[in-house]
């Protein structure tokens, strides 16, 4: 059992990308599916399906790759907000990742959403992870 679910999720996904692996099958979660959801809308990942087949389901995530380089289109992904110290942000001070090339994932009263979306929505929350 792990203690951090979202940090291994993250750390799957992030070691796929390192493997050159074309697809990562995570343990299922709501919260984890709401990131997939947003890494497919903002463009960090080419698809996903979510299997329900098992007592606690899993996600099938197609990972996104340049076609010319072969690199992953996923340069880092760091977990931000831990058990041990969570790492909260108003809407006034969100985070900006890379100047605003990248995300921030934020939990927020209304759902999980980027750190852009919050700011449109005026909404702070807990922050989850950075994504560039």
């Amino acid at each position: 059992m792990y203690t951090d679910p979202i940090a291994d999720y993250l750390t799957r996904v992030r070691n796929a990308i390192s493997a050159g692996h074309r697809v990562v099958e995570i343990p299922s979660s709501n919260v984890k599916k709401e990131i997939t959801k947003i890494l497919f809308d903002q463009g960090y990942v080419l698809s996903y399906k979510f299997e329900d087949s098992t007592v606690q389901g899993s996600i099938k995530i197609a990972l996104k790759y340049d076609r010319q380089t072969k690199e992953s289109v996923i340069k880092n992904i760091e977990r931000i907000s831990k058990p041990g110290l969570r790492k909260y942000a108003g809407a006034s001070e969100m985070p900006r990742v890379l100047n605003g090339l990248g995300i921030a994932i934020v939990s927020t009263s209304n759902g999980v959403m980027t750190n852009k979306q919050a700011t449109r929505e005026n909404v702070g929350g807990e922050v989850l992870c950075h994504v560039y």
